[in-house]
């Protein structure tokens, strides 16, 4: 009788043992594909997440005096407006959603306000494809802080004039119970003719980069990292980081990748021991017959392979049958879990490709041990014992 034929009819004899461990391979296959089929969401989700804590990046003219910079809230020397362009142009380099702004505090109908001209995000040519984080103020518009509008009673649609400017009130912003409320938003080029300063910034905001995570890796100063690369491209500025987001943008996402190589390994390890269970307890059980069989004149690899192949057929089935139950659970719940990027969760083909190689290669894998002891057993010495 061929191997091939003793595998079918050993699963047919022995068909809940191989029930058991095609569900062994199922729970871990499903699992993996769970996960990875709703990771891109996840991490998605999360930069978006650790995205709308803000920009951490603020550079501004180098010869700002720290401690008047924070005194003010904002440097007193500007600097060009194309510097922010400038950053835009360079390739290589991963500083993102940069913001130009000019802001300055002035007396304006008898309240002290901070003007603050925004210009809409400048994303690098290599970053193009990225949404905005901020928003921006469309020219001839204004966004007016809460404590600003209730002192002159303006709504949304007003016109007010800004130092000779005319702009539209297209909001009032809620109360936020900091400098917010007193600040008045502008386009950057409304800001700067308000103000007289015109092609004139005082500051350009940016969300970290890669490699602020890759220098906390590497047990670097990230602010060190974050100063050359700033002095090979804009050496007339001055980059401060705002350490306290930075770190927990990386805590987060290094805590929440880990977590899930642990929860997949765990499934790993459960799994494999199961399967090697299973099949121990399938040794133990045929250990009669396997000396009959090796007493007949069958080889260690005839019986090994009849073992071997039925871990083969349980991975194949037990992969096939997690995938379209991992795939399924993603599909159903992964929109819910991350609503934000729901789009990202769709079925990954690719995966039933590996599970199809992973699957048996664990089974066969988990089984070997169990099948070397029963195959190296002498025959004659079983024979005797039964």
């Amino acid at each position: 009788m061929s191997t091939v034929r003793l595998i079918f009819r050993e699963i047919a004899f022995r068909k809940a043992s191989f029930v058991l461990g095609c569900a062994a391979v199922l729970i871990a296959v499903a699992l993996w594909v769970a996960f990875a089929t709703t990771g891109q969401a996840y991490r998605r989700e999360t930069r978006r997440v650790m995205r709308d804590m803000g920009q951490n990046l603020r550079i501004i003219p180098k010869e700002t005096s720290i401690d008047a910079f924070w005194a003010r809230g904002f440097s007193d020397h500007s600097m060009p407006e194309d510097y922010v362009h400038r950053f835009a142009s360079l390739k290589g380099f991963s500083y993102t959603h940069l913001t130009a702004t000019l802001q300055q505090k002035v007396l304006w109908q008898g309240i002290n306000i901070i003007l603050t001209g925004i210009l809409p995000e400048v994303l690098p040519l290599d970053k193009l494809q990225q949404s905005p984080m901020t928003f921006s103020v469309e020219p001839g518009t204004a966004y007016v802080g809460h404590e600003v509008a209730r002192r002159l009673q303006l709504v949304s649609g007003d016109t007010v004039d800004v130092l000779g400017v005319p702009l539209a009130v297209v909001k009032t912003l809620s109360e936020s119970g900091s400098e917010d409320d007193i600040r008045v938003y502008g386009h950057l080029h409304d800001i700067q003719r308000a103000l007289g300063m015109e092609g004139r910034i005082n500051e350009i905001k940016a969300l970290e980069c890669l490699c602020l995570i890759e220098a906390s890796k590497k047990k670097l100063d990230p602010l060190a990292v974050a100063r050359a690369q700033l002095e090979e491209i804009l050496p007339e500025g001055k980059v401060i980081l705002l350490q306290g987001i930075a770190e927990i943008r990386q805590r987060q996402r290094a805590a929440m990748e880990q977590y899930l190589v642990f929860v997949l390994l765990s499934a790993l390890i459960v799994c494999g021991a199961w399967i090697a269970l299973l099949t121990m307890l399938n040794v133990r059980e045929r250990r009669c017959e396997i000396g009959i069989m090796r007493a007949l004149g069958y080889g260690s690899a005839r019986v090994s392979m009849l073992f071997m192949g039925k871990s083969v057929v349980m991975g194949l089935i037990g992969a096939a049958a997690g995938y379209l139950l991992g795939t399924a659970l993603a599909l159903r719940f992964g929109p819910e879990m991350f609503r934000v990027t729901a789009k990202a969760v769709r079925p990954e083909y690719i995966l039933l490709g590996w599970s199809l190689i992973a699957a048996p290669a664990l089974t066969c894998l988990a089984s070997f041990i169990p099948v070397a002891l029963a195959v190296a057993y002498d025959p004659v010495q079983t024979l005797r014992e039964t």
